[in-house]
């Protein structure tokens, strides 16, 4: 039996992202915000909140607000509201005020 590989986006597991449209295709996975080290986070070798990047959890929680011209994430709103309440946990773990924009989602 052919070992099956497991499937990457920019060399981030799905679990990386705030939205995952279709958990086998990278192409439907928005909002990255989580280091490569995430991989040994979901091994349990690490605390998967040290792999948050916060500067891309900001770019992901700007990529919600519909005030975002031309930058907003195209999704569902439906994963809007999924994405915000996931982003907005990663702020409350790291005892870190939400954005407005997730406040207003949230």
């Amino acid at each position: 039996m052919a070992k099956r590989t497991k499937r990457t986006k920019r060399d981030l597991p799905r679990e990386a992202f705030a939205i995952v449209g279709d958990a086998d295709n990278p192409d439907t996975w928005r909002l990255p915000h989580h280091k490569r080290s995430i991989v040994r986070a979901l091994k349990g070798d690490l605390d998967i909140e040290r792999t948050v990047d916060w500067s891309q959890v900001a770019a992901a929680a700007s990529a919600l607000s519909p005030l975002n011209m031309g930058k907003r994430v195209p999704a569902s709103p439906e994963e809007i509201l999924g994405a915000a309440i996931h982003l907005a946990g990663h702020y409350r773990k790291g005892n870190k005020s939400l954005p407005d924009i997730l406040a207003a989602l949230v």
